[in-house]
């Protein structure tokens, strides 16, 4: 019986490129809001700044590099 991390890795390998750069700046993004929108919060008010700006940096380089070079002829 294959375990959850099988299948996961299974069904990341038999995605497109285009999905999985989608997916990867979806995640980016989100995580970079979440973290600068709770930031008032007690446990993410411990990170520093410069976290949360990485994190909403890395989510700009992930939208940016999905507009202008797709990997959809990879």
């Amino acid at each position: 019986m294959a375990t959850r991390w099988e299948r996961f890795r299974s069904g990341l390998a038999q995605m497109p490129p285009w999905q999985r750069q989608r997916r990867r700046a979806a995640l980016a993004v989100t995580l970079g809001l979440l973290s600068w929108l709770l930031r008032p919060w007690p446990p993410l008010l411990w990170l520093p700044g410069w976290v949360v700006g990485g994190l909403l940096l890395w989510g700009a380089i992930e939208l940016w590099l999905l507009a202008w070079r797709p990997q959809r002829w990879r």
